[in-house]
């Protein structure tokens, strides 16, 4: 008689492990280290135009991702995320200024960017929801008045030069070398924190988000997670801050306002907050959209309000953007990715 062998249909988890494993099945995993090494190929097959905007999304995502984690995974909201950006990005030229290497100035700005991002964070230990909020938009202005007025650490209205990293000699001069040094701390970040939210201070994050009286009961510190959680998320901003600015190679006090911080809340919402692949694929999805209106624009040539009004309407269009996807798809892109993938892997019994 032949045996019949049953395999389980969908998710068949049996222990802890494999339910907080980071690459669900051996394919998941492949697939992403072949992503990996195609996105290593990319500076021989690219333009210089479609690495600039690969290295947009890996300074900006490592910002967003930092974001997500004190927004989407302890609850904690922030409207003052572009200030923390930036401060990393005069942290990591200052740094440079005094002599010290490029390679070791971004982990250091993004380690003072912890420091006062922990200063700026001890009112999340007795503040919540709206409270919060302006308290975290207070250091938005804080910061900024700091940049137009410390000529000593920012240049002041002059700005602050950034040098190129080198690295034994090799300078990372241009945008196809420069693509692997964002590459190499995308990979790097998103693994550590991937990892991080599989520990119990990233489980102790999670408790606090979803019901904080619950998980003090539980005796999960509220004051100390809360004010860590703005620590690693002004850590990854300040990183991004920095990659950010050896890539422009010069830094102003303009470009770190509040509606950078509102388009870092739009890239989480749309990736899908409380998700680590989200956050990428929000920062995408907006970095993106910009350059898909412009294009739109040119085939469209015929209208001219629409070419002069090109500027407008890319800001329009983010802020469409936001509100369609809490509309519509309040659990972002990475949510709808998850539902295609079950899908097809339930075919055809996706019912």
């Amino acid at each position: 008689m032949a045996s019949i062998s049953l395999r389980p249909c969908g998710d068949f988890k049996t222990d802890y492990k494999s339910d907080t494993t980071i690459f669900p099945t051996r394919w998941s995993r492949n697939f992403c280290i072949l992503g990996v090494l195609a996105l290593c190929g990319a500076p021989f097959l690219l333009t210089g135009y479609h690495l600039n905007l690969l290295i947009q999304i890996g300074y900006y995502g490592v910002a967003a991702l930092g974001l997500n984690i004190l927004v989407g995974f302890t609850g904690q909201i922030s409207l003052g995320h572009s200030a923390f950006f930036g401060f990393g990005a005069f942290a990591t030229a200052w740094i440079h200024s005094k002599g010290i290497p490029v390679f070791f100035s971004i982990p250091l700005a993004g380690l003072m960017t912890t420091a006062v991002g922990m200063v700026f964070g001890l009112p999340a230990g007795r503040l919540k929801g709206l409270y919060l909020a302006i308290a975290t938009l207070a250091s938005q202005f804080i910061l900024q008045d700091f940049f137009s007025r410390a000529d000593w650490f920012t240049g002041g209205s002059s700005g602050a030069i950034a040098g190129h990293m080198r690295v034994f000699g090799f300078e990372f001069s241009n945008d196809a070398r420069y693509f692997y040094v964002v590459l190499a701390y995308v990979v790097v970040l998103y693994t550590l924190a991937a990892n991080l939210m599989r520990t119990r201070d990233g489980r102790a994050f999670v408790a606090v988000r979803d019901h904080y009286l619950s998980a003090e009961i539980m005796g999960i510190n509220l004051t100390k997670y809360r004010i860590l959680s703005f620590g690693i998320s002004s850590f990854y901003a300040g990183i991004g801050g920095a990659l950010f600015a050896h890539y422009l190679g010069f830094v102003s006090v303009e470009g770190f306002d509040i509606l950078l911080s509102i388009q870092f809340l739009g890239m989480i919402i749309i990736g899908g907050l409380g998700s680590i692949m989200g956050s990428l694929m929000g920062t995408a999805f907006l970095v993106l959209l910009p350059e898909v209106m412009e294009s739109a624009a040119k085939m469209l040539k015929g209208v001219p309000a629409l070419t002069a009004g090109l500027p407008y309407l890319k800001q329009i269009a983010i802020g469409l953007a936001i509100i369609l996807f809490l509309v519509f798809e309040p659990a972002g892109l990475a949510h709808r990715w998850r539902q295609i993938k079950a899908y097809w892997k339930l075919y055809p019994f996706s019912y």
